[in-house]
């Protein structure tokens, strides 16, 4: 981020403009909502501004600019049309450390404006550093219309009901949460309605339940598999709703810059090679929190009833009677496939998709190999690249034949994302030879060619050669193909 975008007080503040066109006479409309005091300099100006200099609304300077006409200055807008005479305006505000902003010349300027959305007192401002205005524009008019037009008029109300609330309701966790229900729920409505009497009604009512004792609560978040994009609407708003984030060693990190700031986080990660936090400690964190009356998001990879253990901390908070909800997320094995183009289901082929974990606390789970080694089934496995071998050994003892088509993405839908395709029977040379560690999800039954689709050039092709009959004195080969 090389612009550090703030909010400046205007009002009353002495602004200049240099210039006298039509992109002057812009910045001039735009300023004038602010309240500053606006002077613009230049030798010939367009009748706009004319106009407004004859209403007394800005200060006209008709002559050219002079270094001193910077001084005193919260701001400078260059718009002269010229860029020497702009280039000549830069120097002399940035020598006195005034803010400076040339139009459509970053390389001039010390600030550029963003485009907005105007819902006083709310504001919004959207900003590309300058590199794509235009997709500024379209950014802004899809906020435009998600917003109330009167929104402005709900803000107001709430700035003056702050010290009326501050004083109902003195613990800052509750008033909160009381700010959460009045600007979200029923109060909302109302004043964005126009109806006075009601919205004071539901005021009142919200202040003396604010006043009481706070109840915290559990929300059980799937975060998906790494991608922010894939993250649900309501797993959004939980993360904003949250004091608190239990987060899981696979949540990606760019997730939580989706969170609030102030929110406090406890890491409860589970590393298979290293520090564990056991599941019975996790248990007691939720619980503590929600008792403490904060509300807790448990932020967890792809979804919490998928290998999550989801079940075991509902069971947990429902016992120490906390209330929790899960929220759905977006499954790995889902996601990995979605994001190489594999089809999980094939109507004339793949009948059955099941989904399985390759590893327990206790080894290799118990698990149906003659189902998943079926004709027409499929399976996607997780945690399982540590089991490889004794998964490629058990599958094809239970009938799969070696050259059933399997699939590796390891890091799904993260920066460092790849995946290989191979067969059953070449599977654990695979894991060995490309060196995957995980997290990877091992699609077994699963192919592009079934499906009439192609390959994507991103995904490595790893055969090993068939070893030479004895005598021969050819040495094995391995054949890796990685398409880019």
């Amino acid at each position: 981020m090389r612009y550090f975008p703030v909010f400046a007080d205007l009002d009353g503040a002495d602004v200049l403009v240099a210039g006298g066109g039509e992109q002057a006479a812009q910045k001039v409309r735009l300023l004038a909502r602010s309240g500053a005091r606006i002077a613009v300099v230049a030798e010939a100006v367009c009748d706009e501004l004319a106009a407004q200099a004859e209403r007394g609304a800005i200060d006209l300077l008709r002559r050219a600019f002079r270094a001193n006409d910077v001084r005193g200055r919260r701001l400078v807008y260059v718009a002269t049309g010229d860029r020497t005479r702009d280039a000549a305006v830069s120097r002399a505000a940035q020598a006195r450390g005034v803010p400076v902003n040339v139009v459509d010349a970053p390389e001039l300027s010390t600030f550029i404006t963003p485009a907005l959305v105007d819902r006083s007192p709310v504001t919004v401002a959207i900003g590309t550093e300058g590199a794509a205005p235009v997709l500024a524009r379209e950014i802004r008019a899809r906020i435009e219309a998600m917003l109330p037009a009167n929104l402005g008029a709900l803000a107001a109300r709430a700035q003056a009901l702050r010290e009326r609330v501050a004083e109902t309701v003195t613990d800052p966790r509750a008033r909160r949460c009381l700010w959460e229900r009045l600007l979200q729920g029923p109060f909302r409505r109302a004043v964005l309605a126009g109806a006075q009497d009601e919205a004071e009604r539901i005021l009142a009512d919200e202040l003396e339940v604010g006043q009481r004792q706070r109840t915290g609560r559990v929300a059980l978040v799937g975060c998906g598999p790494g991608d922010p994009d894939l993250l649900t609407l309501k797993a959004l708003q939980r993360m904003q709703e949250a004091d608190v984030l239990v987060i899981d060693r696979l949540v990606d990190h760019r997730i939580l810059e989706y969170a609030r700031r102030d929110a406090e986080r406890i890491f409860v990660g589970k590393d298979p090679h290293g520090a564990s936090t056991p599941q019975a400690e996790i248990d007691r964190i939720l619980v503590r929190e929600a008792k403490a009356g904060k509300v807790v998001a448990r932020l967890k990879g792809g979804d919490p009833f998928i290998f999550g253990r989801a079940a075991e901390e509902m069971s947990a908070l429902q016992r120490a009677g906390v209330p929790v909800e899960v929220v759905p997320g977006v499954t790995a094995a889902h996601a990995c496939a979605a994001r190489i183009g594999l089809p999980v289901t094939l109507r004339e082929g793949v009948r059955q998709f099941s989904v399985v974990t390759g590893a327990t606390s206790d080894g290799l789970p118990d698990i149906d190999w003659e189902a998943l080694a079926a004709p027409g089934a499929a399976c996607a496995i997780y945690m399982g690249v540590g089991n490889a071998p004794i998964i490629r050994r058990r599958l094809v003892a239970a009938g799969a034949d070696p050259d059933t088509p399997v699939v590796l993405v390891e890091n799904g839908t993260r920066p460092n994302e790849r995946a290989a395709a191979t067969t059953l029977g070449d599977l654990a040379d695979c894991v060995t030879h490309l060196g995957f560690v995980g997290p990877a999800v091992i699609f077994v039954g699963l192919d592009w060619t079934e499906a009439c689709i192609e390959r994507p050039e991103s995904v490595a092709v790893y055969r090993r050669a068939p070893v030479p009959e004895r005598g021969t004195g050819t040495a094995p080969c391995l054949e890796l193909e990685i398409l880019q």
